[in-house]
């Protein structure tokens, strides 16, 4: 019983904890796009805003009170947005996003919010707020937030049984695909990262699939290249480490590095002896971090819980948010105006009628009250009704602001607000050209700020048959049945880092694994190279069953890593095999009493490649006694 008690207590306490993190540290919420912890620091920053800079410590310190898992996550979650340049307006040294050079001590460096979060983000009448962890502050739940914040930064985010990574998209072109939402039109988008680059989104599928990223490299001449962009994930450092590893397996021909970054990249590459730029540029994309590929696994909290989407989901979802904030603050304004026009209304009844000169001898209040109540009530078709609140401002205004009443002032103010009023509910009817209006002013206003950086392109196919370099050794000890690289036999292949291994054994079967240091095979291989697509093998067989021999041609292109096929049908003996491009062989019969033709050339190129899975095309019925290869005709 106690065991089972303490169990369901353990399933209990690791559900609440694994909550926790996914919703409260990790993973970001679809509404505004921001970790709880970012969102504390916005709101720190809006609390505290009186224009100015604030010293980063004195901000963390003030975040402190809505954050409670300390100073250092504050700190490097402040940092990486004031990195972004969106939200965050920062001075000082907050590090470098091209170099990975880290930022200033946080007594040293300076923040305030920036004029796009005031104009996007901040909106306390519509924002929706709860306690604090200690319940003596509020915090927003989230933000009324009016652009795509987190498909324009991306993220990364590790909790408990998921995590998540949305790269980042430019912002000029997703407000640009939420008017096309809007308008009912087709619209793609793409990432678009700090560092610049070059990038292939063939293969992004709304963020579900991969991208390619290349640094952008010039070539100066036949032997200096200069790295002027880096790759997304990358830095300088963390670049020029991957090619000195690679120079170090003789991968690469390069005599020396420079690194002349400073505000730019600029990575001088040296070219060495019997090689030039051409050759070289191939081969940084295809051993260096000059080329990653990159993949995002969108998980984000939407309605409290965490949900897959993809890019274009989560762009349609902000845009119908926008759509829903916009009409929230233009029903607001609505109030707020209605508002003021009822107090100018009262004001210009009470004042204009005189009604102020009749409460000179009133004694008691609700003599006044009701007295005031009376007087108001011809009026009412301009203001329905007038109750006790109203009343107490009337007789609250003073008397040198009542002398010094402009009515033509008075009547013109009203005539605006009510015309303001008439405009923001025509806006109301018509919305979506309302937001349409709305984000057309923010591309205007922001577009020579945030303007695309990575260029997007199609790469060009790397052969890495061609240009790999082909260093490994994987050797085949068949007295003792070893096969790998950490084996000792003269019998070996050649492989490069990226090939694969494929071994055909002797009862007819095969199978394709990752290049071994050193494994058992018990069959017999007959065989053993790089797998290549296009490779053809050609072979003769003895069906046991039908006492015939069959020919076959076939290649292999499809496979499942370390999954056992069949190259030849079962109860078969493999008389002949190779690998050798268009052989000609000699067969030679068994000779028999009545037998006119003892042997028979046969070319393998008029043989048609098929599958693997095929039978292949009958050769004889008549017994082989050898087979020869004659020539390669390649």
């Amino acid at each position: 019983m106690n065991e089972l008690k303490l169990k369901s207590l353990l399933d209990t306490n690791f559900i609440e904890y694994a909550s926790y993190v996914i919703k409260e540290r990790a993973i970001p919420n679809i509404d505004d796009g921001l970790k709880p912890v970012q969102r504390r620091i916005l709101h720190t920053l809006f609390e505290i805003d009186d224009g100015k800079f604030h010293k980063v410590a004195n901000i963390i310190g003030q975040t402190m009170k809505y954050h409670p898992h300390g100073d250092t996550s504050i700190e490097e979650a402040l940092i990486n947005m004031a990195q972004k340049d969106f939200l965050i307006d920062k001075q000082g040294n907050f590090g470098n996003i091209i170099t990975g050079d880290p930022a200033s001590a946080a007594r040293y460096i300076e923040a305030k919010i920036s004029n796009l979060a005031k104009e996007t983000f901040y909106n306390p009448e519509i924002t929706e707020y709860t306690e604090s962890y200690d319940g003596r502050n509020i915090e927003p739940i989230y933000f009324p937030a009016k652009i795509p914040y987190l498909l324009m930064v991306g993220t990364e985010g590790i909790a408990v049984g998921l995590s998540t990574k949305i790269l980042p998209h430019n912002f000029i072109e997703l407000l640009d695909a939420q008017i096309k939402i809007l308008k009912g039109r087709d619209f793609e988008i793409y990432p678009d990262f700090p560092q610049g680059g070059l990038i292939d989104v063939s293969n992004y599928e709304k963020g579900q699939g991969k991208i390619k990223v290349r640094a952008k490299i010039d070539i100066i001449d036949n032997k200096t290249l200069v790295i002027r962009e880096i790759p997304f994930s990358t830095t300088t450092e963390s670049l020029i480490n991957s090619i000195e590893d690679a120079i170090e397996k003789g991968k690469l021909k390069i005599t020396s590095i420079n690194d002349f970054t400073t505000d730019k990249v600029e990575i001088e590459l040296k070219v060495g002896h019997g090689a030039n730029s051409n050759e070289i540029l191939p081969r940084l994309y295809l051993y260096t971090d000059c080329e990653l590929t990159l993949s995002s696994n969108i998980i984000v909290i939407k309605n409290n819980s965490p949900v897959e989407m993809n890019v274009n989901e989560i762009l349609e979802y902000n845009t119908n948010k926008l759509i829903s904030i916009l009409e929230k603050e233009l029903n607001n304004d609505i109030n707020k105006l209605k508002i003021k026009l009822r107090e100018k209304t009262l004001m210009k009844i009470f004042i204009e009628n005189k009604i102020y000169s009749i409460l000179e001898n009133v004694d008691t209040q609700e003599e006044l009250e009701l007295l005031i109540e009376n007087s108001f009530r011809p009026y009412l078709y301009e203001i329905r009704q007038i109750n006790s609140d109203d009343i107490e401002k009337l007789i609250s205004i003073p008397i040198k602001k009542i002398s010094r009443f402009d009515l033509q002032k008075n009547i013109d103010e009203i005539k605006s607000i009510k015309l303001e009023i008439e405009r923001k509910q025509e806006d109301i009817s018509n919305i979506t050209n309302y937001a349409i209006k709305y984000l057309k002013n923010l591309i205007e206003k922001y577009k020579n700020f945030f303007t695309r950086k990575t260029i997007i392109t199609k790469f060009d196919e790397i052969d890495i048959n061609k240009i790999a370099v082909n260093d490994i050794k994987v050797y085949y000890d068949s007295e003792n049945k070893y096969i790998g690289t950490n084996v000792k036999s003269s019998e070996y292949t050649l492989l490069s880092s990226f090939d694969k291994l494929i071994m055909f054994f002797e009862n007819g079967e095969y199978k394709v694994i990752n290049i071994p240091d050193k494994i058992f095979i018990e069959e017999k291989i007959i065989f053993f190279s790089k797998q290549i697509d296009e490779l053809v093998f050609s072979l003769v067989y003895f069906n046991k069953k039908e006492q015939s021999y069959y020919i076959k041609r076939f290649n292999i292109n499809k496979f499942i890593l370390d999954k056992v096929y069949r190259f030849m049908p079962e109860d078969c003996e493999l008389v002949f095999f190779t690998s050798e491009n268009n052989p000609t062989i000699e067969v030679n019969y068994t000779p028999t009493k009545r037998m006119k033709v003892t042997k028979e050339i046969i070319n393998f190129e008029k043989i048609l490649v098929k599958s693997v899975t095929s039978i292949g095309n009958k050769l004889s019925n008549k017994k082989i006694e050898s087979i020869v290869l004659l020539k390669n005709t390649n």
